[in-house]
């Protein structure tokens, strides 16, 4: 039982390490996951393209929590391939569960009968048994599996809103890896007033300024330069950015949001 299946990046707006609430929307490129199924396979294997010595437990997780759900505890093989660079910000492991996941089902012959958050969620519950993430990455895993802009309760893995939007992202990745599992999660906590700040901006509509204030306020508590933020601003539209990256058929869906 062979599947196929692909999930696009996200970039940030509100990172959720200070408060558990986040904010994401999705870019356009993606990670693609083959997924072949064994019943008589003593495990799953994983593999990830030019990466032979990257820690595949992610994505390994992934097929088997979907194959206890779904089927029947098959084993098998998983094979990534992926247009996002890895631990650069861009959700790459969020992007490699979702499309793994959705291979898996593909496999399965369940791609069209589990509700994409509910699949979504698959993923993070992989991500936190493998400990990849901290908050669970909710949002990440949102805007890649639905598309568009998402703000997410990390803690409940609650989508609070989600909403269709048309941009241009230009992406600077740094030269250096960071790994989420490593952020100092106290030093981000003491920026709780301004992550509260900048989600109040998103539920506004304001995402341009939402994402500029938790990028310098983030990069500050983590100790990630500053420049290459300030060195972008004078570039950046001053109109206000309304809607991103990744059309869907699903209709946008906004909730009010409540701290």
């Amino acid at each position: 039982m062979d599947g196929r299946a692909a999930a696009p990046a996200a970039g940030t707006v509100l990172n959720a390490l200070a408060t558990g609430i986040g904010s994401a929307f999705a870019l356009d490129f993606d990670v693609t996951a083959d997924v072949s199924l064994d019943a008589t396979a003593d495990g799953v294997t994983g593999s990830i393209a030019d990466h032979p010595e990257a820690d595949t437990a992610l994505v390994e997780r992934c097929v088997s929590l979907v194959t206890e759900e779904y089927g029947d505890g098959e084993g098998g093989a998983v094979h990534t391939d992926s247009e996002v660079p890895l631990a650069s910000g861009l959700k790459s492991s969020s992007a490699a569960a979702n499309a793994t996941v959705l291979a898996t089902l593909d496999a399965l012959g369940e791609a069209d009968t589990v509700a994409r958050e509910d699949a979504a969620r698959l993923g993070v519950r992989a991500a936190r048994e493998v400990g990849v993430t901290v908050t669970g990455a909710f949002d990440d895993a949102s805007a890649s599996m639905l598309g568009g802009l998402t703000m997410t309760d990390n803690r409940e893995d609650e989508l609070l809103f989600r909403e269709e939007v048309e941009w241009a992202a230009l992406v600077w990745t740094p030269p250096e890896q960071s790994f989420s599992a490593d952020a100092d999660v106290e030093r981000c906590q003491r920026i709780a007033p301004i992550a509260d700040h900048v989600a109040d901006l998103a539920a506004d509509g304001a995402y341009g300024t939402a994402m500029t204030v938790n990028g310098l306020a983030f990069a500050a508590a983590l100790g990630h330069p500053t420049e290459p933020i300030v060195d972008a601003l004078p570039h950046a539209t001053a109109r206000r950015c309304r809607a991103p990256a990744r059309a869907t058929s699903r209709s946008a869906r906004r909730t009010h949001y409540r701290r």
